[in-house]
């Protein structure tokens, strides 16, 4: 039997409440005041700040630590943080994400299967997504880009009622691509 195996203690993430000093974690020697009305009370030491904020019965909060001086709020900082934290909330919540969705084709693809491609395309760009249509050229197919090129010309006429264009068609390597968003 050897050792006892010691354990590290798990590191603990980066946490918001450490983004910002209070009261006694603020190392400046003179600071900026402003009150909780966000008036400015002017450059005062630490220790008079601080004063003023305990008669307040608030936290004082350095919300700018790399001016200089220093600029502190007097507020409360648990109101603080619950208001940064609805902030950010609130941000994600407006934040849209656009997916893209693929639709391969090959440039011999007929009138029926295109149809069906074009039906399941046309719900992705009702639905606020935007369509990559690509065109994948194998071997000396490659000598028939002219007749892939007018397949995605087609393809952005009959969807142009609910898409537009988002930039020119491109090329690389064997596939010729482009990309609708919709209007």
């Amino acid at each position: 039997m050897g050792r006892p195996r010691r354990r590290n203690k798990p590191v603990t993430p980066f946490k918001q409440s450490d983004k910002y000093r209070v009261n006694n974690r603020i190392r400046a020697e003179e600071v900026r005041v402003i009150n909780e009305e966000g008036e400015q009370l002017g450059i005062q030491p630490l220790s008079e700040a601080t004063n003023l904020a305990r008669e307040a019965g608030l936290d004082l909060v350095e919300v700018a630590p790399n001016a200089s001086p220093p600029v502190c709020k007097i507020i409360d900082y648990g109101k603080f943080k619950y208001e940064l934290q609805k902030k950010e909330s609130s941000a994600k919540k407006n934040r849209t994400e656009t997916t893209l969705k693929e639709v391969k084709l090959r440039y011999c693809t007929d009138t029926g299967d295109l149809n069906t491609k074009l039906r399941q395309a046309r719900k992705f760009l009702e639905n606020g997504s935007k369509v990559k249509f690509s065109i994948r050229f194998r071997g000396r197919e490659r000598a028939f880009m002219r007749l892939g090129r007018e397949k995605l010309d087609n393809i952005v006429e009959r969807l142009s009622d609910v898409a537009s264009q988002d930039g020119s068609s491109n090329y690389n390597g064997s596939q010729l691509s482009i990309i609708l968003e919709p209007s």
